[in-house]
């Protein structure tokens, strides 16, 4: 089929008219504005790439070009990949009305170089470095696994672990599949596990935590997705697993931080500190979880999908109910606009479907903007992405002199490590953060056996 395209419309001739166009078709087709936006830069990526070349009349192989050119980068996954591709494919299909333009969706972006060093035998050390990070996003996993994939979320949703659990389980497993060079899955044994997981040991050099990851997102493929005995994995090298005591602020340096944090943010690490929550705890919070009478916080589905209750303090009670009047007054304007959904479990939502529009059901923290659910592609408010705190908080660190490594994480070690210095007991520090085992909560006792604050140096 010629890839030649068709004479470009007058209508947009210039390169101004061409962008303005494009938005104007992209917006017509009720595109969120984010990702027209993405639509746009993608497209005036490609029109950079083909430098100068006007757009009207670049061709199928142009576009191929351009598209292995993105696939050859590390940072680029694969819904990008699909993203720029159909971003190109209304383009040229309905502004250019170019004659092959619906081959640009079955344009499959061939090896990377690096790529296609890793389809030779190799011993445990495995593939090159930096293949494990291309397996994210390599188009050939797509084709050759593309029913296992869905299998694997199927199972993962119908026991409703999260979707952080459904991306890290599934870029785990991608990674394997890639390191056993494309092996089919009814030929995979125990012994491959144990190569990975040696190789993830000893060349990569992992911590024992990412390794733990992997070896259970493998042990969910081969249970609940393969329905086939993993069998004796044998003795592997394991990850080391040092141990750390946990960075603390001291209470003057923790005020200090919170109070340099605007509005919102520092509203939340106010209640990290306060409270004893972990990152993801406090922006998955809903109105209803805060019970300003008892003075509590209702922790819901936390670490290990267990509830719990910890302290409200009631430094933060009238800021948290001003905060509550304008997050009413944007859940308001939402439902004005056809919005004001919030996310609940799919089953819930099937036996109570009004719940998901009442205030109590809406996050503490909201996002400011609306975003697409990526596994219902509803239209929500959704909360506010924790990586605004993270970076909010290691800035205030900086901003404020406190020359230790801070995060968000680090208030939390300082609840805990306050807690047992003012002298209350261990059991009820561990209710508090939700610690399966007194075992974990004992790190902190770090901070009552401390002989350098008894003992008198020699030099002074």
């Amino acid at each position: 089929m010629s890839s030649q395209p068709r004479p470009v419309n007058n209508a947009v001739s210039s390169s101004q008219d061409v962008w303005s166009s494009f938005r104007n078709l992209l917006e017509k087709k009720r595109m969120h504005r984010k990702n027209v936006q993405w639509y746009v830069n993608w497209v005036q990526q490609f029109a950079r790439y083909v430098k100068g070349k006007r757009l009207g009349t670049c061709t199928l192989e142009d576009v191929t070009s351009f598209i292995e050119h993105l696939a050859g980068k590390d940072n680029i996954k694969s819904w990008q990949i699909e993203q720029v591709k159909n971003a190109l494919f209304v383009i040229y299909k309905e502004l250019f009305s170019a004659s092959w333009a619906l081959q640009i969706k079955q344009v499959h972006p061939s090896l990377h170089p690096s790529d296609a060093e890793a389809g030779a035998s190799v011993p445990i050390e495995g593939p090159p470095s930096g293949i494990l990070h291309k397996a994210s996003h390599h188009p050939e996993l797509d084709r050759t696994y593309k029913d296992l994939f869905e299998t694997l979320r199927t199972e993962i949703r119908v026991r409703h672990y999260s979707i952080r659990t459904e991306q890290a389980y599934e870029q785990w497993i991608r990674r394997f599949l890639y390191f056993s060079r494309l092996k089919p899955v009814e030929e995979m044994k125990a012994a491959d596990v144990r190569r990975y997981l040696e190789y993830l040991a000893v060349n990569r050099q992992v911590a024992a935590s990412t390794q733990n990851l992997a070896l259970n997102a493998l042990v969910f493929l081969f249970d609940h997705v393969l329905k086939q005995e993993l069998g004796t994995i044998g003795d592997f090298e394991r990850a080391r697993r040092p141990r750390r005591l946990p960075g603390v602020l001291t209470h003057e340096e923790a005020n200090r931080l919170i109070e340099k944090l605007p509005g919102m943010l520092g509203l939340m690490s106010g209640l990290l500190y306060g409270s004893g929550l972990r990152i993801m705890e406090c922006v998955r919070l809903r109105v209803k979880d805060i019970d300003f009478d008892r003075h509590q916080i209702l922790v819901r589905d936390g670490k290990g999908q267990k509830d719990r209750i910890t302290m409200l303090p009631k430094r933060y009670h009238v800021p948290l109910k001003e905060h509550f009047g304008s997050v009413r007054n944007l859940h308001q304007e939402d439902i004005a606009k056809g919005y004001g959904y919030a996310y609940l479990w799919p089953s819930f939502e099937r036996k109570y479907p009004n719940a998901p529009k009442e205030w109590i059901w809406q996050y503490v923290f909201p996002s400011g903007n609306l975003s697409v659910d990526p596994r219902s592609g509803k239209v929500r408010r959704h909360h506010v992405h924790e990586s605004a705190l993270q970076r909010a908080v290691k800035k205030a660190a900086e901003d404020t002199g406190i020359n230790k490594k801070v995060s968000c994480h680090t208030l939390r070690h300082s609840f805990a490590t306050h807690l047992l210095e003012s002298g209350y007991d261990i059991r009820t520090v561990q209710e508090l953060l939700g610690h399966a085992d007194v075992s974990t909560t004992m790190i902190y006792t770090h901070v009552l056996n401390t002989p350098g604050l008894a003992v008198r140096s020699p030099v002074d």
